[in-house]
């Protein structure tokens, strides 16, 4: 859960760690350069195809959505949902959303916000971190509601079947970071003839008494499911691993649940706890899950 008590645990994790926040003020922007992001090489080392990106405008029930579309140069191919953390559409993401189209997919990293503003939102995590950055989503966030992230998932689900690089015969997948980990679910529950895979990130908001929260939501899809929990969220709400893993078993819904050693955020280019080798790690666990599954 990306909140005032997650901040105040990253920060005393930065200073034991020695990181220096304002190395990352303005990361975003330079998020390009750098040299190795998770899977941009194939098993055997070379190098990742090419790839072909645009933005795009999709039609929802609530207006237009605008994101990022990228795919493999040629061919077609399972599409993913990307869904970013609570900062938005932006350059990091971006990122990530061209290297899993190099592992071989056709991404949509969509702007959850669109109801409020197109992009850019913010350039970076670090500007959530501010007061302006906190005011200024705060009503963007307040505009998000969990029946409108099913409305704009069938959308988009819409959307990229029309897609001449999709290839409808496989199903599609969703990812998700921090806020939008609970967004991968409702994907799923959405169209749960269409979407076959969904992997959270530091997702918060998964467990609740709510009928239309994620746990609840399970038995209504047909989804394989990894949900990859950082250790301080874990240390916050122990219990929420075991009700999940109750939860997706009652559902029959294949899930992979693990706590990770490192802390909320830590797949994210662009976060002061950016961990390499456990977002490699998680990387590679979304890798397997979608191909398995889509």
């Amino acid at each position: 859960m990306c909140d005032e008590f997650t901040e105040a645990e990253n920060a005393v994790w930065e200073r034991k760690a020695g990181v220096n926040r304002r190395d990352f003020a303005t990361i975003g922007a330079g998020v390009a350069a750098f040299s190795l992001l998770p899977g941009c090489t194939t098993a055997n080392g070379a190098a990742g195809p090419a790839t072909k990106s645009r933005t795009v405008t999709i039609d929802t029930p609530d207006g237009k959505a605008d994101a990022f579309f990228v795919t493999p140069a040629k061919g077609k191919h399972a599409a993913v949902i990307m869904w970013p953390d609570i900062a938005g559409l932006r350059d990091a993401y971006k990122a990530m959303g061209t290297q899993l189209a190099e592992a071989g997919f056709a991404v949509l990293v969509v702007n959850q916000y669109y109801r409020s503003s197109p992009v850019p939102i913010l350039n970076s995590l670090m500007e959530w971190r501010t007061p302006p950055g906190q005011e200024k989503l705060k009503p963007m966030i307040a505009a998000i509601t969990p029946a409108g992230t099913v409305s704009d998932a069938a959308a988009f689900v819409n959307w990229l079947d029309k897609q001449p690089e999709v290839d409808t015969q496989k199903k599609i997948g969703s990812c998700g970071y921090c806020m939008g980990g609970p967004f991968t679910v409702r994907t799923a529950f959405a169209n749960p003839a269409r979407v076959g895979a969904a992997a959270s990130f530091h997702g918060g908001g998964l467990v609740g008494d709510a009928p239309e929260s994620p746990i609840n939501l399970l038995p209504k899809t047909k989804a394989a499911y990894l949900i990859a929990i950082a250790q301080n969220d874990d240390e916050r709400a122990p219990d929420e691993k075991t009700k999940l893993r109750a939860a997706a078993d009652t559902a029959a819904r294949p899930a992979e649940i693990e706590v990770y050693p490192a802390q909320h955020g830590w797949c994210t280019l662009d976060a002061p706890i950016y961990d390499k080798a456990q977002a490699e790690k998680a990387w590679g666990r979304m890798l397997a899950l979608f191909a398995a599954n889509l």
